[in-house]
């Protein structure tokens, strides 16, 4: 399986910390940078992990910054890519489990390496609960989020 990781320059030391563990335990890593701990946007990076990830480059990704939360909004304009900000290994297989999620965004300055690689394994472990059911109820609003209403005053109820 190949996972992309990126990250700003808040989070250079656990991008390759998890880098480095990734290999380790098997995954090949496209590490998109940054390389130092230079001042960086992390827009940028985001957009670039944003477009490996949609164009099927990789199966998964894992973005990282100071909180988690600028890179995953940057990483989520991108339609096809599903970021979940996670801190914990429950939120972490949910959004796979329920999401469907194709990424992670984790904050460097929140969360300790050996929380991080359990997010990440548990996120990389765990499967999306309507897999193979295109009728399925997650399937059914995971399809929405990559393909928002023109008309802000829709909204389906079920029973």
């Amino acid at each position: 399986m190949r996972i992309a990781i990126a990250s700003d320059h808040a989070a250079t030391d656990l991008k390759a910390e998890l880098a480095e563990w990734l290999i380790d335990e098997g995954y090949e890593v496209a590490d998109l940078g940054p390389d130092g701990g230079e001042s960086v946007d992390y827009p940028d990076y985001g957009y670039k992990l944003a477009s490996v990830v949609a164009d099927g480059t990789v199966e998964y990704g894992v973005a990282l910054c100071g909180s988690g939360i600028g890179i995953s909004i940057s990483v989520n304009r991108h339609p096809a890519v599903r970021c979940a900000l996670v801190s914990e290994p429950l939120s972490a297989a949910l959004a796979r489990e329920h999401n469907n999620a194709n990424c992670i965004a984790m904050g460097a300055r929140l969360i300790g390496i050996k929380m991080a690689k359990s997010c990440v394994a548990t996120f990389l472990n765990t499967e999306f609960a309507d897999a193979g059911d295109p009728s399925g109820r997650h399937q059914r609003r995971v399809a929405k989020l990559g393909n928002p209403p023109t008309s802000p005053d829709h909204i389906e109820t079920h029973q």
